[in-house]
């Protein structure tokens, strides 16, 4: 199950984290939020122990939001060793993430 980040965790967990990190950054009113959520929570036991996943309610967290620039959503950044490695904006098939999982594990 995908961990919850805010302004007050997320650099605790995202940016401190030895592992790969995916955030996906979302909202409960985003229609295409709700359509890519089966598809992270799917990543997130796949990938379980390789790739740490998380998920960043923009309303509720908007400083982490403004400080990566995150205009639309949903807006999946994939962290390595601290730093944004790749980024996926909008809903996309699995297979985009997974290209783009299995270029950082």
């Amino acid at each position: 199950m995908a961990l919850e980040v805010n302004d007050g965790n997320f650099d605790e967990i995202v940016v401190k984290s030895n592992i790969p990190v995916i955030v996906d950054f979302w909202a409960e009113w985003c229609g295409p939020c709700r359509m890519i959520a089966p598809i992270v929570e799917e990543l997130s036991q796949e990938y379980s122990g390789k790739v740490l996943v998380v998920k960043c309610d923009v309303d509720s967290s908007p400083g982490v939001a403004s400080r990566y620039g995150i205009r639309n959503i949903p807006t999946v950044l994939f962290f390595k060793e601290g730093k944004i490695a790749d980024k996926q904006v909008g809903a996309v098939p699995k297979s985009n993430f997974v290209t783009k999982l299995n270029a950082l594990v």
